[in-house]
């Protein structure tokens, strides 16, 4: 999960930042809450380098206006001039990206499928 060799997981004990508990065999058991922490630890160190171009066009500036998040997953809406944007997205981006209402964000619409619907007529009786 840490994408680590077992010498960097021994190396990591030794210098303390990590804890491992023993198995009645003598093997090493690192809990999931210490896999948890080096992985955030990892995330909150690493500089993104900024975006110089993408693929996506469709980008829509607004204003944030409803949050509803629970544990793991979260629905953010965004105004965009005559536009409403919903977005699905798990609770985490949400707090990581400290996402609140009133906030200015861009929405980026990369969409694979479109799908194009006919109404019927207004008068079909007959």
């Amino acid at each position: 999960m840490l994408g680590v060799s077992v010498e960097t997981l021994r190396r990591w004990e030794t210098e303390g930042r990590l804890r491992m508990e023993r198995s009645e065999g003598g093997q090493r058991l690192v809990g999931i809450d210490e896999v948890s922490r080096l992985l955030d630890e990892r995330r909150k160190a690493s500089t993104d380098r900024p975006i110089v171009a993408q693929s996506a066009r469709n980008r829509f500036p607004g204003i944030v206006t409803r949050i509803e998040k629970d544990r793991v997953a979260a629905v953010v809406e965004v105004i965009a001039g005559p536009h409403r944007m919903v977005s699905l997205m798990t609770a985490e981006a949400v707090d990581e990206m400290g996402l609140k209402v009133g906030d200015e964000a861009v929405c980026v619409v990369k969409a694979t499928n479109v799908i194009v619907e006919v109404p019927s007529a207004r008068d079909a009786r007959g």
